[in-house]
């Protein structure tokens, strides 16, 4: 199976990507955000998620690693192909679609296209109180080795949120155990932790984490 690529970008084109990877050409699907950053002679490392059909193989090729982690956990969920998954992390990056499911923020999940508010409040309630999906490597997807290499040229600039970082995500899964280990449940410790990330923004720690959910779920 085919982990990740590290290349050149031969082409870009609406859904795919051409990578050349030592004189051989890899077709690779990818959302709009991921392709957005591609530019044609641009050295780039993704990250490889492989789906085997009866009649076709199809590459999908993500930035970090989390990405195709949520990727694949996505499509467990009845409803949602791999073209609703990538729809959905063009919106919403790992840690953003954490705390939307976290908090069922069914409105957030629904912004991606071919989601309706049906399919949204599934895909929150069926990810709500779960660990994140494991890495390429077995491990929790935040962390371990979870970012890939960045693309120069870089294509035009895009209006879409940047992708979380892993230390975001390893620092809310750090803040979700410590609440566990407190006897909180992990669906109010995600939740909790979900709503301090989003008053305290991306500079908050594992400690001000914790801090700001003890106060949530004290409320």
């Amino acid at each position: 199976m085919i982990g990740s690529l590290k290349g050149l970008v031969a082409a870009v084109g609406e859904d795919r990507a051409l990578i050349e990877v030592q004189g051989v050409g890899y077709l690779v699907f990818a959302g709009t955000r991921t392709l957005a950053r591609l530019g044609p002679g641009a050295a780039v490392h993704v990250f490889i998620e492989t789906q085997l059909r009866e009649d076709s193989l199809k590459l999908y090729g993500f930035l970090s690693d989390a990405e195709r982690a949520w990727f694949a956990r996505l499509q467990d969920i009845s409803g949602v192909g791999a073209k609703v998954a990538l729809a959905i992390l063009d919106v919403l990056g790992p840690t953003q679609l954490m705390e939307a499911a976290a908090l069922e923020d069914k409105a957030s999940i629904a912004r991606a296209n071919g989601v309706g508010p049906k399919l949204a409040a599934r895909i929150a309630t069926e990810l709500k109180g779960r660990p994140p999906p494991p890495s390429l490597m077995g491990q929790s997807a935040s962390t371990g080795f979870s970012e890939g290499g960045s693309a120069l040229p870089v294509a035009a600039e895009t209006t879409h949120a940047p992708v979380p970082t892993a230390p975001i995500e390893a620092d809310r899964n750090q803040a979700i155990s410590a609440l566990v280990n407190l006897g909180i449940g992990q669906a109010e410790a995600s939740r909790a932790v979900a709503q301090a990330s989003r008053a305290l923004g991306e500079t908050a720690d594992v400690g001000g984490l914790v801090k700001a959910a003890l106060k949530e779920i004290g409320r």
